[in-house]
């Protein structure tokens, strides 16, 4: 029995050297995101009650923090876009750019935009109609509506992309033109003056790549509620575990096999047909439905955003209502602050051969702008049904889920089989190339850096961080509900707070202090 025991010992030892991980960065997520999914299964009410508790004691004390931060973060790259810094080259002068410009812009607005605008586009407008969280503002009134319309473009517009442009254009700058490590701890050099020791990199980066592990569990959760739901209407179907169990696998199986074959041509592919998908489908809604009552709604809305986006990042009168705020704008500012340390090395990355101001136009401003119009049409073709079939909507909100108004909404135009295949799709594919490019950057951040033939390993780990994001997402979402993994997904945005808040600060003394050095 000890020969044994050793025996089997060996063949771990042996299974580790293979994998030739950096270990504080690889094992400790790892046995966390497991202990993690372990504990929702067998105590599930105790898990969610716990984790729930220590949610809302960091929005409760840092919720304005998040805010103001996010808000911070926007108005540095906008400094950086007009300042000098801008004309700079990401990789220095001469670099060469390693993806063309419409394959660049296509991968980040697919990579950023994943399915959060096709899930909350429909469902989000009808929570702010009834709920503005503004006692003077009467719910269901013709200034709730505009209100929910303004808390769109403030939940999915600039700011939001603020929080991943600011770290990834930070991350490019350090990597490519300062010749620093591929490691979030790169850019802490910059302020110490000294290369940072091996073992706070992988920690800083183990803390970061946990947070993401737990945001795509917990967006592959909803992807797969989404894309189950609009099946179910298409095919006698019923949304069973062993019936999401296959949607699971297909997804899974799809981001790997993309991952596995490369930046150049999975996900240059699937971004190029699903950006092209989304103009389809909001060209085709924008003419199919009410035209001139969505350009009326956005207008009026566009313009009340304007006017109240500073009261809203400086948390004035009236917008100042913690509850409200803590279950929606830091909710969302949150959330993305646990993605964006991650998400910036890879948006970084592919930068190669562009400009600082070229980066915050097609990171922040492309992206900002697509996303205004997106929620213009989803968001007021919502509204204006809502109104003519007064609860109709927040029926299927309220007794049916979320992932159920999109469709429901489809309802009520042409072609509706045709658009529920294309949503899909485009669910389908959203989530894919999101995935696909994180799995990149996992890969890259769990490898050695002086490995020979890097890319082998780097499908071993994708095959593994695949297999277990597939494995969780479905287990949460079959036997836990992802209320669980979306709450710890919210966690990961207080550390990666200051993550950002560091990189903020690199980024205005690359920008003054030392630009000749780029």
């Amino acid at each position: 029995m000890l020969w044994l025991k050793q025996k089997e010992w060996l063949i771990i030892q042996n299974f580790i050297k293979k994998l030739a991980v950096r270990p504080l960065v690889f094992w400790p997520p790892l046995i966390v995101f497991l202990t993690f999914v372990f504990l929702s299964i067998f105590n599930e009410t105790r898990f969610l009650g716990i984790t729930t508790f220590v949610n809302d004691k960091i929005l409760d004390v840092f919720s304005s923090m998040f805010s103001l931060a996010a808000f911070f973060f926007l108005v540095t790259c906008i400094w950086a876009a007009l300042s000098p810094l801008g004309t700079v080259v990401i990789g220095g002068k001469g670099s060469k750019p390693i993806l063309p410009f419409w394959s660049w812009v296509s991968i980040t607005l697919t990579t950023t935009l994943a399915v959060g605008i096709l899930f909350w586009g429909t469902a989000e407008p009808l929570f702010h109609l009834y709920d503005t969280g503004i006692s003077s503002i009467v719910p269901a009134s013709d200034e709730a509506l505009r209100f929910s319309m303004s808390s769109l473009y403030m939940h999915w517009s600039f700011t939001p992309y603020a929080i991943y442009t600011l770290p990834g254009l930070t991350f490019a700058l350090v990597y490519y033109n300062l010749k620093l490590p591929f490691s979030l701890s790169a850019p802490i050099s910059v302020l110490t003056g000294k290369q940072v020791p091996s073992t706070i990199s992988q920690i800083v980066d183990g803390i970061a790549l946990l947070a993401l592990l737990l945001g795509l569990s917990a967006s592959l959760g909803s992807g797969i509620l989404s894309i189950s739901g609009g099946i179910s209407r298409l095919l006698p179907f019923e949304a069973n575990g062993g019936f999401l169990g296959v949607v699971t696998f297909v997804i899974v199986f799809s981001f790997f096999i993309s991952s596995a074959s490369g930046l150049h041509k999975g996900i240059k592919l699937l971004a190029d047909v699903n950006i092209k998908l989304f103009l389809i489908i909001i060209v085709f809604i924008f003419i199919a439905g009410p035209t001139y009552k969505i350009l009326n709604i956005s207008f009026a809305s566009i313009k009340d955003f304007s006017f109240e986006f500073l009261p809203r990042s400086l948390l004035m009168e009236p917008f100042d209502n913690k509850i409200w705020l803590n279950d929606w704008t830091v909710f969302y500012f949150a959330n993305w602050m646990a993605w964006a340390p991650l998400a910036a090395l890879f948006l970084g990355k592919i930068s190669l051969g562009y400009t600082v101001r070229q980066y915050i136009l097609v990171n922040l401003f492309i992206p900002a702008l697509f996303s205004i119009i997106w929620m213009s049409v989803f968001g007021g073709l919502t509204l204006v049904l809502e109104g003519n079939n007064p609860n109709l909507l927040n029926n299927v909100l309220n007794f049916m889920g979320p992932e159920h108004v999109l469709y429901k909404v489809l309802e009520f135009l042409p072609f509706t089989i045709f658009l529920v295949i294309i949503i899909c799709i485009v669910s389908f594919l959203s989530y894919v190339t999101a995935a696909d490019s994180n799995m990149d950057v996992i890969s890259d951040l769990c490898l050695k850096p002086d490995q020979v033939n890097p890319e082998r390993y780097k499908i071993m780990l994708k095959f593994i961080w695949s297999l277990l994001i597939g494995f969780t997402a479905w287990i949460m979402i079959s036997l836990s509900g992802i209320d669980g993994i979306k709450m710890l997904s919210n966690l990961g945005g207080l550390p990666s707070l200051f993550i950002i808040i560091i990189f903020n600060l690199v980024l205005i003394i690359l920008g003054t202090i030392k630009i000749k050095n780029l």
